[in-house]
């Protein structure tokens, strides 16, 4: 009886909070799908298995699982590169690797990904999100790279003024993105329903009435999306470029997911995250929609934010959204079909413009300056060479600045008077990081005065500064009468 009265309170509590995940999960499903340069349905079949698969696994007991504004430029790239076959076969190998991640328990390893490079990496995806989709606005082809996005934006502005039909998408999509922006200030019962839902219903309708000459989805039904690899297809993953994909998707997934579980225990008071479970969830659920030929997956603070916000309790939530995604794809698919794209690229680049960590990039500059450097690096290379190696620049730089900061050296110079030995007192970290400051402080001592130098209070010290030690004590021991004295620790 108890085990009903709890089921029944559940479902009570989750039944409504799954609605109001449905609704915010739905236009953004179907928005990264067809940014990404798929079919639409491809990003409800994620969103499907985020709820009906990963929702029922063990991890984390409230975050919602589907495709990620986060993911839309590495898939884009994937897809141009590779086509979309091989896309199946990348998610696939991403949570198939996952799964062993989870499994040798190495999920709280991503939490160790420094913020600078998570948040520059967030930033650099916002920023190219932002600079496609604004060419979807107008209904105009983006060009490829990320330059070229930038450098192409004085052309397209030209393009607008030329083309009515360019003019109408872009004041569809405007209108999306400011319905976006500005729908939390409307009255609290309103902002129940979710402002990109508003936004894509708005301009739907707008394009339907008017007839305006817009780009609508492309719809195929669910089942003739669904496309499963083949083992041609899985020959691609001998390939460099496709491997260096996989690690580069299981990275930023396995990063976001695990953030993002991180944030929302601090939302609630319910079960924390086992986070090597919740990394197998994630890689349990990419391996089917692999399978499928869908797009990746990972966990999405908005939805998961939402979730917690609308009363969930339990899973229940998560999977039930999962079901509601399901019946609209199977029953309403022709829906899709009426929503102009345009709406959807408004929509993302709202999306891509929250990613940007605007608010928290001046306290950090001032604060910690050197993660900023990084953040503001990694954005940077990602919007100028490409997601997987302006990760690696950002991880790079995280790594050289941590081992900067850890190689503290301090060397003190005393003397008892003006003939006697000189007292040099090194402690700390004697790295080749700090080697120019050692040798410049040895290079600057007397050279007609005994020195006695005390590395006792050296915590560590590497091959370099050693050998850089013993060459100037050898090099001022040439004369007899001008001896080093070198106390260790014994």
């Amino acid at each position: 009886m108890r085990q009903l009265k709890a089921v029944g309170y559940a479902l009570r509590t989750d039944a409504p909070a799954s609605l109001v995940v449905f609704l915010v999960a739905l236009p953004l499903c179907v928005g990264v799908a067809v940014a990404s340069g798929v079919p639409a349905e491809l990003g409800l079949i994620t969103g499907i298995v985020g709820g009906l698969l990963t929702g029922l696994l063990p991890g984390s007991s409230l975050q919602v699982s589907g495709p990620a504004a986060g993911l839309t430029v590495l898939v884009a790239e994937a897809v141009r590169s590779y086509g979309l076959p091989t896309l199946g076969v990348i998610v696939l190998a991403t949570g198939l690797l996952q799964i062993a991640l989870g499994a040798m328990r190495l999920g709280g390893w991503f939490r160790a990904i420094s913020v600078a490079v998570v948040e520059g990496m967030l930033a650099g995806i916002g920023l190219v999100i932002i600079a496609a989709q604004l060419y979807t606005l107008a209904d105009t082809p983006a060009p490829a790279s990320g330059i070229g996005k930038i450098t192409g934006l004085p052309a397209l502005i030209g393009v607008v003024a030329a083309s009515p039909a360019a003019a109408s998408a872009l004041a569809l999509g405007g209108a999306a993105i400011a319905v976006c922006g500005l729908w939390r200030w409307m009255p609290g019962a309103l902002r129940r329903v979710p402002g990109a839902l508003v936004a894509v219903l708005i301009a739907s309708l707008a394009a339907a009435v008017l007839d305006l000459p817009v780009t609508t989805v492309e719809v195929s039904g669910l089942l003739d999306a669904v496309n499963f690899p083949s083992v041609q297809d899985a020959g691609a993953l001998t390939g460099l470029g496709v491997l260096a994909t996989v690690l580069a998707f299981t990275l930023i997934a396995s990063a976001e997911s695990l953030f993002s579980a991180a944030a929302v225990d601090r939302l609630h008071d319910g079960p924390r995250t086992h986070f090597d479970k919740e990394l197998m969830a994630q890689g349990a659920g990419n391996a089917v929609c692999g399978l499928l030929g869908a797009l990746p997956m990972t966990a999405v603070i908005v939805r998961s934010a939402a979730n917690v916000q609308a009363g969930a309790k339990t899973k229940a939530s998560r999977v039930l959204h999962g079901v509601w995604l399901l019946l609209f794809a199977a029953l309403f698919p022709s829906v899709l079909g009426l929503v102009p794209v345009a709406a959807l690229a408004g929509v993302l680049v709202y999306a891509g413009f929250k990613l940007l960590p605007l608010r928290q990039l001046r306290p950090m500059w001032r604060a910690h300056r050197g993660e900023a450097v990084i953040l503001l690096t990694t954005a940077t290379a990602i919007v100028t060479v490409n997601m997987f190696e302006g990760v690696l620049i950002g991880l790079a730089l995280s790594v050289v600045k941590t081992a900067w900061d850890i190689s503290h050296i301090q060397i003190d110079v005393s003397h008892n008077d003006d003939t006697g030995p000189l007292m040099v007192r090194i402690a700390g970290y004697a790295t080749f990081l700090r080697l120019p400051k050692l040798l410049d402080t040895l290079g600057s001592l007397p050279a007609d005065r005994p020195i006695h130098l005390d590395l006792r209070g050296l915590r560590h010290q590497d091959h370099a500064c050693t050998m850089a030690l013993l060459a100037w004590a050898e090099q001022h021991n040439t004369r007899e009468s001008q001896r080093v004295r070198v106390i260790a620790a014994s």
